[in-house]
C-alpha cells in the first residue's frame, strides 16, 4: 500500500496535515516580517501569528469532524505549536513588545513539554497526546503574542490590544504550567506500558505435584 494513501491513524496525506504543513511553512515569513528594520511588518506579523493560531484549532476541528485524525499528524501538530510559540515569544521579547518574565514562562514551558515528550519516547513509551489543559495554554499564548505585538504597532487601537493581551495571556500561562504538572503521571504510565510488563515465568507442574 502507498503511504499516505493507508487506511485509519495510518494516512499521510490529509487536510489536516496539510493545514499543519502550511503552518510549519510560514514560520520563517512571520519571523522575517517581526525583524524588519522600519517595523512595518509589526502588524502583518501579528495578523499571520493570529491567523496561524486560528488554524492550530481548525485542523484539530477537521480532523475529528471528519474522521481524518493520523499519527503523523498527532506528531506533526504539537512540533509546529512549539516551534510557532518559540520563534514568536523569542522574536518578540528581542523586540520589546512582550515582557520579559512572560516569554520566558512561555519558552520554559515549551521546552519542557518538549523535552518531555522526546524523553518518554527515548524511552520506549507510547506516543502521549496533548492534554486539554496545554491546548488551552496554547491557545491562550497564540492569542497574546499577536496582540502583544499590534499593542507595540504604530496603529490607533494599540492600547486595547495590549490591555487584550493581559487577558489573554494570564489564563493562558496557568493553564500550561497546569499541564506541564499534569503530565508527569501519563508520563510514567506511558513508558512503563511502551516498555510492557514483565511477563511472569510460569513453572510447569509436574504429575502429582501440588499447587503452589
Amino acid at each position: 500500500m502507498e503511504p499516505g494513501t493507508g487506511s485509519g491513524e495510518d494516512r499521510i496525506l490529509t487536510l489536516p496535515n496539510l493545514i499543519t504543513t502550511v503552518r510549519l511553512a510560514l514560520v520563517p515569513v512571520f519571523v522575517w516580517l517581526l525583524i524588519r528594520t522600519d517595523h512595518r511588518g509589526w502588524y502583518p506579523a501579528a495578523l499571520l501569528l493570529g491567523g496561524l493560531g486560528v488554524t492550530d484549532g481548525v485542523d484539530g476541528f477537521v480532523a475529528r469532524r471528519f474522521n481524518q485524525v493520523s499519527t503523523v499528524g498527532k506528531v506533526l501538530d504539537p512540533i509546529a505549536d512549539r516551534l510557532l510559540l518559540g520563534a514568536a515569544a523569542i522574536g518578540t521579547v528581542v523586540l520589546g513588545a512582550i515582557p520579559a518574565w512572560v516569554a520566558w514562562l512561555a519558552i520554559g514551558r515549551e521546552a519542557i513539554v518538549a523535552t518531555g515528550f522526546l524523553l518518554v519516547g527515548a524511552l520506549g513509551g507510547r506516543r502521549m497526546d496533548v492534554s486539554r489543559a496545554g491546548k488551552a495554554g496554547t491557545f491562550g499564548l497564540m492569542c497574546a503574542i499577536p496582540l502583544f505585538l499590534a499593542g507595540h504597532a504604530t496603529d490607533d487601537w494599540h492600547q486595547v490590544a495590549e490591555d487584550l493581551a493581559w487577558v489573554c495571556i494570564i489564563p493562558g500561562l496557568l493553564s500550561g504550567w497546569y499541564a506541564v504538572v499534569g503530565y508527569v503521571h501519563p508520563a510514567i504510565a506511558a513508558v512503563r506500558e511502551g516498555r510492557g510488563a514483565t511477563p511472569e515465568v510460569t513453572l510447569a507442574k509436574q504429575p502429582g505435584e501440588a499447587p503452589r
